[in-house]
């Protein structure tokens, strides 16, 4: 799918992004902002709560911030992150990591969204539904599945 501008009208908010964030992360050193963005589906989540990627340089390093003690668990996982690095943009993007200890930035905790609540006959029909179960750990934990899939279809 093309986000280019076609004659006169509305144009796509993809077809600005570009100009807008590719500037931005440049001036970090990030010409390939996915870096940023996608650390976590990167490294997995693991590795990405303990370090951020910071910079990337024109020789194909990437600086990364680890936190504390697990700068020696990332020195040797070195060569597993170049493989992903790798495997996630289908090419050495990557040839070497800078590894520098110190604090994290502070992440923002996402919040969980809150069902609504059920209404009668919502809850009878929730009810009626995990009767014949037998074992009380499985029936709360079922309800509580029908509670948050019910109250989220509000």
């Amino acid at each position: 799918m093309s986000y280019e501008k076609r004659g006169k009208g509305p144009r796509a908010v993809a077809a600005m992004l570009d100009g807008v964030v590719k500037p931005a992360f440049a001036s970090h050193g990030f010409w390939e902002a996915a870096v940023l963005t996608n650390w976590a589906a990167i490294v997995g989540p693991a590795l990405a709560a303990h370090s951020c990627p910071e910079k990337f340089g024109r020789d194909g390093s990437l600086t990364v911030r680890v936190a504390g003690g697990h700068a020696l668990e990332m020195q040797h996982l070195e060569p597993v992150v170049l493989d992903r690095i790798a495997t996630y943009f289908g090419y050495r993007a990557v040839n070497r990591l800078i590894l520098r200890q110190g604090p994290l930035p502070k992440r923002e905790k996402r919040r969980s969204a809150t069902p609504a609540p059920l209404d009668e006959e919502q809850k009878r029909l929730l009810g009626d539904t995990v009767a014949p179960i037998d074992r009380s750990d499985l029936k709360a934990a079922l309800e509580s599945l029908g509670r948050a899939a019910l109250g989220r279809r509000r």
